[in-house]
């Protein structure tokens, strides 16, 4: 756990393996979403419910540092939807996107299809709120069954992808699907509508900033202070250790390694404290 979630899916080589039949919900997971989730119990139990990757570098970087994370990768939404083309090319299987604006859906229908020779269908539902009104659900899940797709991607943002996967799964299950993900501003990205951050941005956890710079909106700069929460769950964590235990996890390290080289007496040990970790050792 980190952040009080349960990260399952952390490399992406185990990105498609799913059970036999299984319906398998990809929830990438950013800083937004971690405060999300510690403050809305519903969608924590979506989010912990099924398959979370870490989406957001800055989370990633601080979930290094924990054992169970250590060799955690970064899984991002605006990223592994053309590892999903090329699964989806090589098995003939099809794609269904839904959601985003309508300009940035259809070309992102007409790329996949022209660019990659992948069957896919696409559609953008006028905005609302959650909970949906009945004919935005009418109409999404109409256009989803008619096509009955493989891999089918939410664009709606977060938490609404969520909730909208979550209240339909079992029409999902009895059309086959056997990917969904929440993706939010992907397909921006894949279209060309909204030009992604360079790589050296997004590796030091400023791709919120990069992309406000090119949608300077109210929704967006509150989005971003709302992540900054993040840092509250973080120093909460169980998992996450304090610099302070840092610190002390060091000069153990050193102490011990120090013993084995024989240049602590070992009568010494007791006046550092570091009696029982030795009896451990020896």
């Amino acid at each position: 756990m980190f952040c009080n979630i349960d990260f399952k899916l952390i490399q992406k080589s185990k990105l498609f393996e799913r059970e036999e039949n299984e319906l398998k919900h990809i929830v990438t997971v950013n800083a937004q979403f971690i405060v999300l989730a510690n403050t809305n119990e519903r969608f924590m139990k979506i989010v912990n419910n099924n398959y979370a990757t870490f989406d957001g570098e800055v989370p990633l970087k601080f979930a290094r540092m924990t054992r169970e994370y250590k060799k955690a990768e970064a899984i991002k939404g605006s990223e592994i939807i053309y590892d999903f083309i090329d699964y989806a090319q090589q098995r003939d299987m099809s794609i269904f996107l839904l959601g985003g604006k309508e300009s940035s859906n259809k070309k992102s229908v007409d790329i996949i299809r022209n660019k990659y020779g992948v069957s896919v269908q696409g559609y953008s539902p006028q905005y609302d709120e959650y909970p949906f009104s009945s004919v935005f659900c009418e109409v999404s899940i109409k256009n989803i069954r008619e096509f009955c797709p493989d891999i089918l991607f939410v664009g709606l943002g977060a938490p609404k992808q969520e909730y909208f996967i979550d209240d339909h799964k079992d029409i999902f299950k009895q059309l086959g699907i056997k990917y969904v993900i929440g993706c939010g501003g992907t397909f921006e990205f894949l279209s060309g509508n909204i030009k992604r951050a360079p790589k050296w941005v997004s590796e030091i956890g400023l791709e919120g900033f990069y992309r406000l710079f090119q949608e300077m909106t109210l929704v967006r700069m509150k989005r971003i202070l709302f992540s900054f929460k993040f840092f509250k769950y973080l120093w909460k964590s169980p998992s996450f250790p304090r610099p302070i235990e840092i610190k002390i996890n060091q000069q153990i390290c050193k102490a011990i390694l120090a013993l084995k080289e024989k240049r602590i007496p070992r009568h010494k040990t007791k006046m550092i404290g570091l009696n029982k970790s030795f009896k451990r050792l020896y």
